[in-house]
Formats: C-alpha cells, sequence, structure tokens
C-alpha cells in the first residue's frame, strides 16, 4: 500500500510512491508505447547519520548522465556498461562494451535466483537479479535465458511467465486509473 502521485512529462507518464516504511519508488512509462522505461528505489533517510544517501538505485533504465567538470575525475568510457530495458515479453539488459566473440561468453542462471554473465577470458563477470520475480516469489528458469552479441552489446533476455504478464497487466489497468496532471500543474505549498 502506497500514495501515489502521477505527472505527464511530455511523452512519458511518471508515477512516484510513498511507501509507509519511507522507501520511495519511481516510474516512467512512455505514452505511446505503454513500456516502462525506468524504475528506481531510494530508501528513507536515518537520523542517525548512518546510511545517509538520498540517492536514487535505478532497477530499470539509466541515471541520466551530467556532463562532468573538467577537473573531475571520470570513469573510463570504454568499461563495460549494464542497463536493463525490458521489452513486452521479456526482462533485457544491454551490456555495452564487450568487444569479444559470442563464443567468449557463459550465461547461466545460478540457484534460481541469479543470471550469471562470464568470459572464458576471465576479463568481465556479472550477475543479474530480477527483483520483479523475487517479489512475486518465481525462480529463475534457464529454458527462458537467451543471448545475443552486436555492435560491442551484449543483449541477455529472459522471457516473462505468463504469471508475471498477467501481473503486468494488472498492475498497467491500476496505474491508468490514476488521475495524472501535466507537467508543471503540480501544487506546491509556499513556505
Amino acid at each position: 500500500d502506497s500514495q501515489k502521485t502521477c505527472m505527464m512529462d511530455g511523452n512519458r507518464r511518471k508515477i512516484h510512491f510513498a511507501f509507509r516504511d519511507g522507501r520511495e519508488m519511481a516510474e516512467e512509462y512512455d505514452m505511446t508505447t505503454g513500456g516502462l522505461l525506468v524504475r528506481k528505489w531510494r530508501k528513507h533517510r536515518e537520523i542517525t547519520g548512518k546510511n545517509n544517501s538520498r540517492s536514487w538505485i535505478y532497477e530499470i533504465g539509466e541515471e541520466e548522465v551530467q556532463k562532468p567538470v573538467e577537473s573531475e575525475i571520470v570513469e573510463n568510457l570504454s568499461n563495460p556498461i549494464c542497463i536493463r530495458k525490458d521489452t513486452s515479453k521479456s526482462f533485457q539488459w544491454r551490456i555495452r562494451n564487450l568487444p569479444y566473440p559470442m563464443e567468449t561468453y557463459n550465461v547461466t542462471t545460478t540457484d534460481g535466483k541469479l543470471i550469471t554473465v562470464r568470459t572464458t577470458n576471465r576479463k568481465y563477470y556479472k550477475q543479474l537479479g530480477i527483483p520483479d520475480l523475487e517479489r512475486i516469489g518465481e525462480v529463475l528458469e534457464t529454458s527462458r535465458l537467451t543471448v545475443a552479441h552486436a555492435n560491442n552489446t551484449l543483449i541477455v533476455s529472459y522471457g516473462k511467465s505468463s504469471n508475471m504478464l498477467r501481473l503486468e497487466k494488472l498492475i498497467a489497468a491500476e496505474l491508468s486509473k490514476i488521475k495524472a496532471s501535466k507537467d508543471g500543474d503540480v501544487e506546491c505549498n509556499q513556505q
């Protein structure tokens, strides 16, 4: 159970969820396709000063990259970048900057909870989870896993179960009932 706020921003429908335990979730949907573009979470701020970060943790999509100031140290642009971008029928990760041939990659499921991506040359290792399935208690099946490689990008896809597709349809129907305000129409209390 959560408090929901919805807003239209151009071609995006943005929905903010505030949960009773202090967690927040924000989702952005493409209005033409209805596809989920971004899902991000953040936990409530603790008064103790420990774990006081208020930054968002991206589950789907990627953070808008700020242009670095010349004096800042920046991450190497050739490092692999893993981004989850789901389709209507599958959970999908795109791992950019992986130049190795397809036979170099070994993609498996681990304990029914994680997808493990590794290279035979030991240059890359990553474990991918699907929080959506964890929340509904489903375990991973190796038969739903597919892998492709093109343009230095490894594409890992995991087909959604009929149970997950049904749940997403119910959620979409529920979210469509939320009245959305247009960009700039949000009431702000003056102090």
